[in-house]
């Protein structure tokens, strides 16, 4: 194989309509998808930066309305969030199915977490043609139209014997051929992700890295294409074989293994959560106090001998009864994270049967904005409202007068 031979295969290939006319729609595609990315992580950026100067002027009208500890608690929403990663303009993941923002108060927190502000079902079923969707899906589409009839073209139109005579070397045709339309689609691909890529100020090592996952996968799917093409059927009928082969492992069998999965691993809905955390903190109006407040010691001893309420309404009886609820509907939530960690991992193994998948599970991974960067901020989300229960309880069960600066020491979130 010599320069010439490269120099007159690119020459070729390059020149037919068919595989220019391919390659321009996945630049295309790539570029779309990186854009609106870009576009989708910007305003989740803008949306976060808006939501924390009204957050800010909320609080501080809130703490100059309010002069007690109760009513500060009550009336204060405090803003969490998950900002996009770098990455997340390529691979969205489920940020778009879970929820990536809560405004939350002292109150039971379950039934603020499972009271999620994600959007349109409807849509989010839909999807979105991220830059992810586009390798998975369909440059494997792309590579089939381009490598099919890569030597069945040429038998139809009675060239095959003739060119393989003529050949310097067996690498210096076909073999050459197909990477000269490999390497073509991807950087038809790969260009506008770098492009971003830099102007989302992804790392280098990640950016390398992502370009080099697509390489991989292109040439696993092209291996496939060029050794179906040697055999000696028309071009319909490889083209035929090759689509079912993609059917089979992009959407037949990931949608297969989802019905079993779901019908495998059984579990308590984000419903049940809120129905049980709300029974149990409206049941409390009706219980009496001491044995709200007796409950309550249990799992907070360190408020023992303070917990002795002298009216029909304290607010640290408010609060008791509000973490009780949780605590109640805590059996539940740890079994709904846990089907679900156990759904994603079977679901794990699936993906070595779907290549597409697998594809899509690594690079959500390594923008974190798949569903296990979700449990993560829903576990922040968690730990930040148990600060604030350690911030306000000394000041609600207490006897000491409120404290105007107190407000200033309130806890803030950090993504």
């Amino acid at each position: 194989m010599s320069w010439l031979d490269i120099c007159r295969e690119t020459r070729f290939v390059l020149h037919k309509n068919s595989v220019a006319l391919v390659l321009l729609v996945a630049f295309l595609l790539a570029l779309f998808s990186v854009w609106t990315g870009s576009v989708e992580v910007t305003q989740q950026h803008a949306t976060i930066e808006r939501m924390q100067k009204a957050d800010e002027l909320d609080q501080a009208g809130v703490a100059k309305r309010y002069d007690e500890a109760g009513l500060l608690a009550y009336y204060t929403f405090h803003l969490t969030y998950a900002p996009p990663s770098s990455l997340a303009f390529a691979a969205t993941g489920v940020r778009d199915v879970y929820p990536w923002k809560h405004r939350i108060r002292m109150l039971a927190l379950e039934g603020q977490i499972h009271e999620s502000d994600t959007q349109n079902p409807e849509l989010a079923m839909v999807g979105r043609i991220d830059f992810t969707f586009v390798i998975a899906v369909i440059a494997p589409l792309l590579l089939i139209l381009l490598l099919h009839d890569l030597r069945a073209s040429e038998r139809a139109a009675g060239r095959l014997d003739f060119l393989s005579v003529t050949a310097r070397t067996g690498y210096s045709l076909w073999p050459l051929r197909a990477i000269v339309v490999v390497l073509a689609l991807w950087l038809a691909l790969v260009l506008p992700f770098i492009v971003g890529a830099i102007f989302n100020a992804v790392s280098t090592g990640l950016m390398l890295s992502v370009v080099f996952l697509v390489l991989v996968y292109i040439l696993l799917w092209s291996l496939l294409c060029y050794w179906v093409a040697r055999f000696s059927f028309s071009a319909p009928v490889l083209a035929s074989f090759l689509i079912g082969f993609w059917l089979l492992t992009t959407f037949i069998i990931p949608a297969v293994a989802n019905v079993v999965i779901d019908k495998s691993f059984h579990g308590p809905q984000g419903g049940d959560i809120l129905l049980t955390q709300r029974e149990a903190v409206n049941d409390a109006w009706d219980i009496p106090i001491e044995t709200t407040m007796q409950a309550f010691v249990v799992s907070h001893p360190e408020w023992a001998g303070k917990t002795q309420v002298k009216s029909l309404f304290e607010w640290k009886w408010y609060y008791a009864f509000q973490q009780l609820g949780d605590e109640a509907a805590r059996p539940l939530a740890q079994a709904y994270q846990q089907t679900a960690a156990d759904k994603y991992r079977a679901a794990g193994w699936v993906a070595w049967l779907s290549p597409a998948t697998l594809l899509q599970r690594t690079l959500t991974d390594w923008a974190h904005t798949d569903a296990k960067a979700a449990w993560r901020y829903e576990q922040k989300v968690r730990d930040f409202h148990a600060q604030l229960r350690h911030f306000y309880y000394p000041l609600l069960f207490s006897d000491d007068e409120y404290n105007a600066e107190a407000p200033d020491a309130r806890p803030v979130f950090k993504p």
